[in-house]
């Protein structure tokens, strides 16, 4: 297990009022909470892809310990950890439905009687099917800083998500496999011979933005194109990394428009993949609001952690 103390103090003997939980597949970030906020920190790259069933309550002792006392801490948690593969599974919710609610809270039984463990259920939507597993708790925080919001919540990320948004509640949301197909189109596809290096573009962004837009149908060839331009024209990585992520995110929005056309739109994720998607639709004519995830994530489960403090 790599241990990672956020700015220093992961491992800073606190006292909070609970814990914070982001357990996804690849990383598990804690946070110690008060009542003002983030009191510490931690993070490890125990993640529930690699973990078993008896590795998780470790997993997480091994950070959050230095904040236990005496007394019974809360620690609530969202994401993949309540998967059929994770530490225990949290049943999906059918939307429509409030993104997160007390009475779908799952107890995780835990040796420590330190600790007491709450998982966070995800969404699910039966036609078209569909699920959701962590991003609900995102969308429960955006409302949470932003309550009278009536619209389209966009998560973009490996599974991007967008999700229509009203009186509080989920009411359909639809996913893209756009970072997914990112990643495996640029490290493992015959496109992965042009891609070396991190560069950027933004020129080459919008003309992928805009060819994907025009011509959705088009993807295969407009994809092999930028292989064949690689190696007739020398067409720069930077150029074909920004072109690739720009008729990657053109298909998605083309698919997507009946969400986001004539909608409020805020975007929820990692900065520099938020001002792609942003960029994407103001050349549509939507200005959309950038949410930071970690914000969102600690809002949506302060949300349910005061829940607790009155129904625990």
């Amino acid at each position: 297990m790599a241990c990672n103390d956020v700015g220093g103090r992961g491992r800073t003997a606190v006292t909070p009022d609970w814990i914070a939980v982001d357990w996804g597949t690849s990383n598990l970030r804690v946070w110690a909470m008060g009542p003002d906020g983030i009191l510490a920190q931690a993070m490890s790259d125990d993640g529930m892809g690699r973990l078993s069933p008896d590795r998780f309550e470790p997993a997480l002792l091994a950070l959050i310990a230095p904040w236990l006392g005496t007394g019974v801490k809360p620690v609530i948690a969202c994401g993949m950890v309540g998967s059929r593969q994770g530490w225990h599974e949290a049943p999906y919710r059918a939307v429509p439905c409030a993104p997160l609610d007390r009475a779908g809270l799952v107890r995780v039984p835990v040796k420590d009687a330190r600790v007491a463990v709450y998982i966070a259920p995800g969404l699910k939507q039966t036609r078209p099917a569909d699920v959701m597993r962590g991003e609900e708790t995102q969308i429960a925080g955006a409302l949470a800083l932003h309550p009278a919001f009536d619209g389209v919540m966009c998560l973009p990320g490996t599974h991007s998500k967008w999700a229509h948004i009203s009186a509080g509640e989920v009411v359909s949301f639809q996913t893209y496999l756009t970072g997914e197909m990112f990643a495996l189109l640029s490290e493992h596809s015959v496109l992965r011979h042009g891609m070396a290096g991190k560069g950027w573009d933004d020129a080459a962004f919008d003309t992928g933005l805009s060819d994907a837009l025009s011509r959705p149908d088009r993807i295969g060839a407009q994809l092999f194109t930028l292989r064949a331009e690689g190696l007739i024209a020398d067409l720069p990585s930077d150029q074909a990394r920004a072109r690739l992520s720009g008729l990657l995110i053109g298909v998605e929005l083309a698919a997507a428009k009946p969400y986001w056309l004539g909608q409020p739109v805020t975007l929820i994720g990692a900065e520099a993949l938020c001002r792609s998607y942003a960029r994407a639709l103001s050349a549509q004519g939507v200005t959309a609001r950038i949410l930071p995830a970690t914000e969102c994530t600690l809002a949506g489960l302060a949300s349910l952690a005061r829940t607790l403090e009155t129904h625990p």
